[in-house]
Protein backbone atom coordinates (compact mmCIF):
# COMPACT_ATOMS: atom_id res chain seq x y z
CA UNK A 1 0.00 0.00 0.00
CA UNK A 2 2.84 2.46 0.75
CA UNK A 3 3.89 2.15 -2.89
CA UNK A 4 0.37 3.18 -3.99
CA UNK A 5 1.07 6.78 -2.96
CA UNK A 6 2.31 8.29 -6.21
CA UNK A 7 4.10 11.58 -6.75
CA UNK A 8 4.77 13.53 -9.96
CA UNK A 9 7.74 12.53 -12.15
CA UNK A 10 11.00 13.78 -10.69
CA UNK A 11 9.61 14.22 -7.18
CA UNK A 12 12.19 13.14 -4.57
CA UNK A 13 9.62 11.36 -2.37
CA UNK A 14 9.16 8.59 -4.89
CA UNK A 15 7.94 5.01 -4.78
CA UNK A 16 11.45 3.58 -4.97
CA UNK A 17 12.13 4.88 -1.46
CA UNK A 18 9.75 2.42 0.16
CA UNK A 19 10.97 -0.36 -2.10
CA UNK A 20 14.57 -0.05 -0.89
CA UNK A 21 13.51 0.35 2.75
CA UNK A 22 11.29 -2.72 2.58
CA UNK A 23 14.10 -4.68 0.95
CA UNK A 24 16.30 -3.90 3.95
CA UNK A 25 13.46 -4.87 6.28
CA UNK A 26 13.19 -8.19 4.45
CA UNK A 27 16.88 -8.84 5.11
CA UNK A 28 16.26 -8.56 8.83
CA UNK A 29 13.12 -10.68 8.59
CA UNK A 30 15.16 -13.44 6.96
CA UNK A 31 17.55 -13.20 9.92
CA UNK A 32 14.68 -13.82 12.33
CA UNK A 33 13.29 -10.36 13.03
CA UNK A 34 9.55 -10.25 13.69
CA UNK A 35 7.48 -8.51 11.03
CA UNK A 36 3.95 -7.39 11.78
CA UNK A 37 1.40 -6.21 9.26
CA UNK A 38 0.18 -2.70 10.13
CA UNK A 39 -3.39 -1.56 10.25
CA UNK A 40 -4.76 1.81 9.19
CA UNK A 41 -5.02 4.39 11.96
CA UNK A 42 -8.55 5.15 13.05
CA UNK A 43 -10.02 8.62 12.78
CA UNK A 44 -9.97 8.83 16.57
CA UNK A 45 -6.24 8.03 16.69
CA UNK A 46 -5.44 10.59 14.02
CA UNK A 47 -7.70 13.18 15.69
CA UNK A 48 -5.49 13.20 18.78
CA UNK A 49 -3.14 15.29 16.63
CA UNK A 50 -5.11 16.60 13.65
CA UNK A 51 -8.35 18.57 13.40
CA UNK A 52 -11.39 16.54 12.40
CA UNK A 53 -12.05 18.96 9.55
CA UNK A 54 -8.52 18.46 8.26
CA UNK A 55 -8.89 14.67 8.34
CA UNK A 56 -12.05 15.07 6.27
CA UNK A 57 -10.17 17.23 3.74
CA UNK A 58 -7.51 14.57 3.28
CA UNK A 59 -10.18 11.86 3.03
CA UNK A 60 -11.85 13.91 0.29
CA UNK A 61 -8.74 13.52 -1.89
CA UNK A 62 -9.30 9.76 -2.13
CA UNK A 63 -9.45 8.74 -5.76
CA UNK A 64 -7.94 12.05 -6.93
CA UNK A 65 -4.60 13.68 -7.61
CA UNK A 66 -4.46 16.98 -5.73
CA UNK A 67 -1.65 19.48 -5.14
CA UNK A 68 -1.95 20.50 -1.49
CA UNK A 69 1.10 22.77 -1.69
CA UNK A 70 4.03 23.13 -4.14
CA UNK A 71 5.73 20.04 -2.64
CA UNK A 72 2.89 17.85 -1.37
CA UNK A 73 0.68 15.89 -3.76
CA UNK A 74 -1.97 13.24 -3.37
CA UNK A 75 -2.75 10.44 -5.78
CA UNK A 76 -5.89 8.26 -5.83
CA UNK A 77 -4.68 6.02 -2.95
CA UNK A 78 -2.70 8.53 -0.88
CA UNK A 79 -5.45 8.72 1.74
CA UNK A 80 -5.13 4.98 2.35
CA UNK A 81 -1.31 5.06 2.37
CA UNK A 82 -1.22 7.98 4.81
CA UNK A 83 -3.66 6.25 7.17
CA UNK A 84 -1.57 3.10 7.00
CA UNK A 85 1.66 5.00 7.75
CA UNK A 86 0.06 6.47 10.85
CA UNK A 87 -1.38 3.09 11.78
CA UNK A 88 1.99 1.36 11.35
CA UNK A 89 3.47 3.82 13.82
CA UNK A 90 0.69 3.10 16.29
CA UNK A 91 1.11 -0.65 15.73
CA UNK A 92 4.84 -0.36 16.48
CA UNK A 93 4.06 1.41 19.77
CA UNK A 94 1.52 -1.25 20.72
CA UNK A 95 4.01 -4.01 19.95
CA UNK A 96 6.75 -2.48 22.10
CA UNK A 97 4.45 -1.70 25.02
CA UNK A 98 2.86 -5.14 24.96
CA UNK A 99 6.16 -6.99 24.54
CA UNK A 100 7.66 -5.43 27.67
CA UNK A 101 11.22 -4.40 28.57
CA UNK A 102 13.82 -4.59 25.85
CA UNK A 103 11.35 -4.43 22.99
CA UNK A 104 12.23 -2.30 19.99
CA UNK A 105 10.50 -1.72 16.68
CA UNK A 106 10.82 0.22 13.45
CA UNK A 107 7.85 1.31 11.37
CA UNK A 108 9.09 1.43 7.78
CA UNK A 109 6.56 3.79 6.26
CA UNK A 110 5.79 6.20 3.49
CA UNK A 111 4.63 8.98 3.19
CA UNK A 112 6.69 10.63 5.94
CA UNK A 113 4.96 12.67 8.62
CA UNK A 114 6.91 15.08 10.80
CA UNK A 115 6.06 18.25 8.84
CA UNK A 116 2.30 17.71 8.97
CA UNK A 117 0.66 20.25 11.28
CA UNK A 118 -2.71 20.10 12.98
CA UNK A 119 -4.58 21.38 9.94
CA UNK A 120 -1.94 21.50 7.22
CA UNK A 121 -0.17 19.05 4.93
CA UNK A 122 3.32 20.13 3.92
CA UNK A 123 6.80 18.90 3.12
CA UNK A 124 5.57 15.60 1.55
CA UNK A 125 3.64 14.85 4.81
CA UNK A 126 -0.10 14.32 5.39
CA UNK A 127 -0.48 12.87 8.89
CA UNK A 128 2.15 13.28 11.58
CA UNK A 129 3.01 9.64 12.14
CA UNK A 130 5.41 10.14 15.06
CA UNK A 131 3.11 12.57 16.87
CA UNK A 132 0.17 10.18 16.47
CA UNK A 133 2.37 7.42 17.89
CA UNK A 134 3.33 9.58 20.89
CA UNK A 135 -0.29 10.51 21.53
CA UNK A 136 -1.21 6.84 21.37
CA UNK A 137 1.47 5.98 23.93
CA UNK A 138 0.08 8.66 26.22
CA UNK A 139 -3.43 7.26 25.72
CA UNK A 140 -2.07 3.86 26.74
CA UNK A 141 -1.13 5.38 30.09
CA UNK A 142 2.48 6.49 29.71
CA UNK A 143 3.33 9.69 31.58
CA UNK A 144 6.50 10.68 29.73
CA UNK A 145 7.37 10.08 26.08
CA UNK A 146 10.48 11.38 24.33
CA UNK A 147 10.75 12.02 20.59
CA UNK A 148 14.18 12.33 18.98
CA UNK A 149 14.11 13.63 15.40
CA UNK A 150 17.37 13.43 13.41
CA UNK A 151 15.87 14.13 9.99
CA UNK A 152 17.80 16.93 8.28
CA UNK A 153 14.66 19.08 8.25
CA UNK A 154 13.10 20.40 11.43
CA UNK A 155 10.00 18.51 12.51
CA UNK A 156 7.77 21.55 12.77
CA UNK A 157 4.54 19.59 12.94
CA UNK A 158 5.80 17.45 15.79
CA UNK A 159 7.10 20.48 17.66
CA UNK A 160 3.78 22.34 17.50
CA UNK A 161 1.85 19.21 18.49
CA UNK A 162 3.50 19.20 21.92
CA UNK A 163 4.89 22.72 22.33
CA UNK A 164 3.05 23.38 25.60
CA UNK A 165 2.97 19.76 26.80
CA UNK A 166 5.53 18.73 29.45
CA UNK A 167 4.65 15.04 29.07
CA UNK A 168 6.29 14.84 25.63
CA UNK A 169 9.92 15.86 25.21
CA UNK A 170 10.77 16.79 21.63
CA UNK A 171 14.43 16.89 20.54
CA UNK A 172 15.35 17.80 16.97
CA UNK A 173 18.71 18.12 15.23
CA UNK A 174 18.44 19.76 11.82
CA UNK A 175 20.10 21.94 9.21
CA UNK A 176 19.37 25.55 10.03
CA UNK A 177 18.34 27.82 8.48
CA UNK A 178 16.64 25.53 6.03
CA UNK A 179 13.17 24.21 5.21
CA UNK A 180 10.72 24.68 6.90
CA UNK A 181 12.41 27.62 8.66
CA UNK A 182 11.51 26.63 12.22
CA UNK A 183 13.64 25.09 14.95
CA UNK A 184 15.72 28.00 16.25
CA UNK A 185 17.76 27.53 19.41
CA UNK A 186 15.33 29.70 21.38
CA UNK A 187 12.28 27.62 20.45
CA UNK A 188 12.04 25.68 23.73
CA UNK A 189 8.32 25.31 24.33
CA UNK A 190 5.59 27.42 25.88
CA UNK A 191 3.59 27.51 29.11
CA UNK A 192 3.91 24.29 31.08
CA UNK A 193 5.92 22.85 28.19
CA UNK A 194 8.72 25.41 28.38
CA UNK A 195 12.04 23.56 28.34
CA UNK A 196 10.54 20.40 26.86
CA UNK A 197 11.29 21.36 23.25
CA UNK A 198 15.00 21.05 22.45
CA UNK A 199 16.20 22.28 19.09
CA UNK A 200 19.75 21.67 17.88
CA UNK A 201 20.15 23.91 14.83
CA UNK A 202 23.29 22.94 12.91
CA UNK A 203 24.89 24.82 10.05
CA UNK A 204 25.12 23.25 6.60
CA UNK A 205 28.17 21.06 6.26
CA UNK A 206 27.88 19.51 9.73
CA UNK A 207 29.76 16.23 10.07
CA UNK A 208 29.64 13.15 12.27
CA UNK A 209 31.76 15.00 14.83
CA UNK A 210 29.42 18.01 14.92
CA UNK A 211 26.36 15.82 15.45
CA UNK A 212 28.15 13.66 17.98
CA UNK A 213 29.05 16.72 20.06
CA UNK A 214 25.51 18.09 20.01
CA UNK A 215 24.01 14.75 20.98
CA UNK A 216 26.61 13.89 23.62
CA UNK A 217 26.47 17.28 25.33
CA UNK A 218 22.83 18.33 24.89
CA UNK A 219 20.34 15.87 23.42
CA UNK A 220 21.11 12.59 25.13
CA UNK A 221 21.75 14.09 28.60
CA UNK A 222 18.39 15.87 28.44
CA UNK A 223 16.56 12.73 27.33
CA UNK A 224 18.23 10.84 30.20
CA UNK A 225 17.17 13.48 32.74
CA UNK A 226 13.61 13.45 31.39
CA UNK A 227 13.39 9.71 32.19
CA UNK A 228 10.96 8.78 29.42
CA UNK A 229 8.95 5.59 29.55
CA UNK A 230 9.32 5.23 25.78
CA UNK A 231 11.60 6.82 23.19
CA UNK A 232 10.30 7.46 19.69
CA UNK A 233 12.68 8.28 16.85
CA UNK A 234 11.83 10.26 13.72
CA UNK A 235 14.40 8.45 11.63
CA UNK A 236 15.13 10.59 8.61
CA UNK A 237 18.31 9.86 6.66
CA UNK A 238 18.58 13.01 4.55
CA UNK A 239 21.47 14.39 6.60
CA UNK A 240 23.59 11.79 4.76
CA UNK A 241 26.48 13.24 2.79
CA UNK A 242 25.04 11.84 -0.47
CA UNK A 243 21.51 13.14 -0.03
CA UNK A 244 20.43 15.55 -2.77
CA UNK A 245 18.05 17.69 -0.70
CA UNK A 246 20.33 19.05 1.99
CA UNK A 247 23.88 20.02 2.82
CA UNK A 248 24.98 17.85 5.73
CA UNK A 249 27.87 15.38 5.68
CA UNK A 250 26.90 12.45 7.89
CA UNK A 251 28.32 9.05 6.97
CA UNK A 252 26.37 5.81 6.85
CA UNK A 253 28.00 4.32 9.98
CA UNK A 254 27.11 7.39 12.00
CA UNK A 255 23.39 6.67 11.69
CA UNK A 256 24.09 3.35 13.39
CA UNK A 257 26.13 5.07 16.08
CA UNK A 258 23.41 7.65 16.69
CA UNK A 259 20.65 5.05 16.89
CA UNK A 260 22.78 2.96 19.24
CA UNK A 261 23.30 5.98 21.47
CA UNK A 262 19.56 6.59 21.64
CA UNK A 263 18.94 2.90 22.39
CA UNK A 264 21.55 3.01 25.17
CA UNK A 265 19.66 5.87 26.82
CA UNK A 266 16.46 3.83 26.48
CA UNK A 267 18.22 0.95 28.28
CA UNK A 268 18.85 3.28 31.21
CA UNK A 269 15.50 5.06 31.25
CA UNK A 270 12.72 2.87 29.97
CA UNK A 271 13.71 -0.77 29.78
CA UNK A 272 15.17 -0.33 26.31
CA UNK A 273 11.83 0.50 24.67
CA UNK A 274 12.40 2.33 21.38
CA UNK A 275 10.18 2.83 18.34
CA UNK A 276 11.70 4.30 15.18
CA UNK A 277 9.51 5.66 12.37
CA UNK A 278 11.06 6.44 8.98
CA UNK A 279 10.96 9.99 7.64
CA UNK A 280 13.18 11.44 4.88
CA UNK A 281 16.16 10.18 2.89
CA UNK A 282 16.26 10.66 -0.87
CA UNK A 283 19.43 9.06 -2.23
CA UNK A 284 18.36 5.45 -2.62
CA UNK A 285 21.72 3.82 -1.94
CA UNK A 286 22.40 6.04 1.07
CA UNK A 287 18.87 5.44 2.34
CA UNK A 288 19.19 1.66 2.15
CA UNK A 289 22.59 1.63 3.83
CA UNK A 290 21.52 4.04 6.58
CA UNK A 291 18.32 2.11 7.35
CA UNK A 292 20.42 -1.07 7.51
CA UNK A 293 22.87 0.55 9.95
CA UNK A 294 20.04 1.85 12.12
CA UNK A 295 18.16 -1.45 12.24
CA UNK A 296 21.39 -3.21 13.14
CA UNK A 297 21.88 -0.79 16.02
CA UNK A 298 18.32 -1.29 17.25
CA UNK A 299 18.91 -5.04 17.14
CA UNK A 300 22.04 -4.61 19.27
CA UNK A 301 24.26 -5.72 16.42
CA UNK A 302 27.05 -3.16 16.42
CA UNK A 303 26.40 0.46 15.57
CA UNK A 304 28.20 2.09 18.50
CA UNK A 305 31.66 2.55 17.03
CA UNK A 306 34.11 5.15 18.24
CA UNK A 307 33.48 8.83 18.78
CA UNK A 308 34.53 10.84 15.71
CA UNK A 309 37.97 12.33 16.37
CA UNK A 310 37.72 15.53 14.35
CA UNK A 311 37.06 19.23 14.85
CA UNK A 312 33.42 20.09 15.39
CA UNK A 313 33.05 23.84 14.81
CA UNK A 314 29.38 23.63 13.84
CA UNK A 315 28.64 21.49 16.87
CA UNK A 316 30.44 23.98 19.10
CA UNK A 317 28.38 26.80 17.62
CA UNK A 318 25.21 24.85 18.35
CA UNK A 319 26.24 24.35 21.97
CA UNK A 320 26.86 28.08 22.36
CA UNK A 321 23.48 28.88 20.85
CA UNK A 322 21.42 26.31 22.74
CA UNK A 323 22.93 26.10 26.21
CA UNK A 324 21.81 29.54 27.49
CA UNK A 325 18.19 28.73 26.63
CA UNK A 326 18.11 25.28 28.21
CA UNK A 327 20.54 25.38 31.14
CA UNK A 328 17.88 26.70 33.51
CA UNK A 329 15.75 23.61 32.84
CA UNK A 330 18.35 20.86 32.47
CA UNK A 331 21.77 20.07 33.87
CA UNK A 332 24.16 20.63 30.95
Amino acid sequence: MFAEHLTPPGHPERVQRIEVMQAVGSEFHQKGAHVEEPRPASDAEIARIHDVEYIARIRATAGRAVALDPDTFTSPRTWEAARLAAGASVTAVEHVLDAGPGARACAIVRPPGHHAERARAMGFCFFNNIAIAAAHARARGLSRVAIVDFDVHHGNGTQWSFYDDPSVLFVSSHQYPYYPGTGAAGDIGAGAGTGFTVNLPLAAGATDADYDLAYARIALPIVTQFRPELILVSAGFDAHMDDPLAGMRLTTPYFGRLMAGIAAVADVCCGGRVVAVTEGGYDLAALAASVRASLSALAGDGGVGTRPDAPAPRGEATLRAVTPHLSKYWQL
